[in-house]
């Protein structure tokens, strides 16, 4: 296991993912079917995408080495620089968007999905997500550079399915209190997705310098 890759699980499950994994928990038809599909949909789709990710470090060689153990490449410095760069963008645009910042029109639509909806957004979140795909790669070339297995990035994988199955979890265990509260924490999170963001890129950028 290797404890330098975990924390990019609470990266691929920020912002959309987690929000998704509280309005399924309050779903109108099965919110413990919905939600278990979705969490089943980002175990596997995180697994598929990391092992894609290593297939291609692999394929690169020693081109690129962004696990900071070794001397970095010219090509490592500049896709360095450049995600850098791109996060902090990111982040100063929704800073300064944050007045009229409003959350994916599609999250509204998500309240009334069934399972087979759930498991489809659970692997379009993780796969087509571009911030997902960024940290995936990461891992994937971390894996690679340290001549490191899919073991060791298990753990990660698992961190994020139980990140994903939280809201689930606390469902089952309060009851009521949880439906009560899912519904207020998820507005929250929708009306502060700026902050959500801006936090998520503050993260990134850390792991990436660390």
């Amino acid at each position: 296991m290797d404890a330098k890759i975990l924390p990019f699980a609470i990266t691929m499950m920020a912002g959309p993912q987690i929000i998704s994994s509280i309005i399924f928990v309050t779903s109108e038809k099965g919110p413990v079917k919905v939600s278990l599909a979705y969490v089943c949909a980002v175990g596997l789709a995180a697994t598929t995408g990391i092992l894609v990710a290593i297939g291609l470090a692999n394929l690169l060689g020693n081109a690129i080495d962004l696990t900071g153990d070794g001397e970095e490449s010219g090509a490592a410095k500049v896709i360095e620089i450049a995600l850098l760069g791109l996060l902090i963008a990111f982040a100063v645009r929704s800073y300064l968007g944050r007045a009229t910042a409003e959350p994916p029109k599609w999250l509204g639509a998500l309240q009334g999905a069934g399972p087979r909806r759930a498991f489809e957004l659970g692997l379009m979140l993780i796969l087509l997500m571009p911030s997902d795909l960024v940290i995936m790669l990461t891992i994937g070339i971390h894996i690679a550079g340290n001549e490191e297995s899919l073991f060791d990035a298990l753990a990660t994988i698992g961190l994020t399915a139980l990140i994903a199955a939280l809201p689930l979890l606390a469902y089952l265990l309060l009851g009521e209190r949880a439906s009560r509260t899912m519904p207020k924490v998820r507005d929250w999170m929708n009306s502060h997705s700026w902050l959500i963001n801006i936090l998520v890129a503050g993260l990134f950028i850390f792991l990436i310098l660390s």
